[in-house]
């Protein structure tokens, strides 16, 4: 199943210590947070020694399925748990990893399958499956794709099996999470996927370089909601979801014109001073934006670079 020919420069997302660095955060910080996701309703939690020895038992767990070195993993989604663990779990097993844009379809998604030539992917949504297989039928290669939303199924080289097969090994569930616990705790916030290419390497290495957990909502539409129960102190944003927090925040003003949206203007310009004050908190509690310290990546070129918006000024630059 593996595709045993050398990888092109660079392909590969994950920092080269990227397993290292797990180990020195499990080992100095075990039962601290590293990862926060929403589902089903419920926030569940990772702590450093749960990410490290999940990521052992899906690297094993890969390697059952025919994954090793030579093996090229494919990523396609949400960046969100599931995602980071396993692709820290390929590279455990030999591999490299790879990101596919979750939005490509048809020709633009076989030409990126002939491109990457991923022996393996995981693909998180129903529709994104149903798309590979169109996509990868007549690919001169094998591809087996697991899903947590699909059936097994096959359509010309392409193999799609449940997530639930590389569970072989007795999983360890995420835990409840500990809310007071953890309720403090300085956190990072994604609401990414996929089609950010440079999103997953990123959010990779802020999260090692750091030992800071990283949160992620349940799904695109509940973001904001998400957001409010985590209060993150740094967001990581590429450009166009940047915009988008800067549209829904202008959603969530009153019209421009109107005298409540003076008065939001007028705390927002200077938040130091008496009623000023808890009007601007107010404001980004309701975003969920009250803790923010800071905005990552700093390394972008601009527009990413530029200086905040006032709306989504950090703490130390309105609070």
């Amino acid at each position: 199943m593996s595709v045993h020919e050398p990888n092109p420069p660079g392909l590969d997302v994950l920092p080269d210590d990227a397993l290292e660095r797990l180990g020195r955060w499990a080992a100095e910080r075990p039962l601290r947070i590293a990862l926060r996701h929403k589902r089903h309703g419920r926030w569940k939690a990772w702590r450093w020694v749960d990410a490290q020895h999940e990521v052992a038992r899906l690297g094993l767990a890969l390697q059952r399925q025919g994954f090793g070195p030579g093996s090229r993993l494919a990523l396609s989604g949400a960046l969100e748990p599931t995602a980071i663990l396993l692709a820290l779990a390929a590279r455990a097993a030999g591999g490299r990893v790879v990101s596919a844009c979750r939005l490509a379809a048809g020709d633009e998604l076989r030409d990126l399958l002939l491109r990457l030539r991923p022996s393996h992917a995981f693909v998180q949504s129903r529709e994104g499956v149903s798309r590979w297989l169109d996509a990868a039928r007549d690919l001169p290669h094998e591809l087996l794709v697991f899903s947590a939303r699909s059936a097994q199924r096959r359509q010309g080289n392409c193999r799609v099996l449940p997530l639930a097969a590389l569970d072989g090994g007795g999983p360890l569930a995420p835990l409840p999470l500990p809310w007071s616990e953890v309720r403090d705790q300085e956190t990072l916030w994604s609401e990414e996927g996929t089609e950010w290419p440079e999103g997953l390497g990123l959010l990779l290495r802020h999260w090692l370089d750091s030992g800071t957990g990283f949160a992620f909502p349940e799904n695109s539409e509940s973001a904001a909601r998400d957001r409010r129960d985590i209060a993150p102190t740094g967001l990581l944003l590429s450009e166009s979801r940047r915009q988008a927090l800067e549209a829904e925040i202008e959603r969530r003003l009153a019209p421009a014109g109107s005298w409540t949206r003076r008065l939001s203007d007028w705390a927002l310009q200077d938040p130091e001073r008496g009623a000023r004050r808890w009007i601007a908190a107010r404001l980004r509690g309701l975003l969920g934006l009250q803790r923010l310290e800071r905005i990552l990546p700093g390394d972008l070129p601009p527009p990413l670079a530029r200086p905040s918006p006032v709306r989504l000024a950090t703490r130390e630059q309105v609070a």
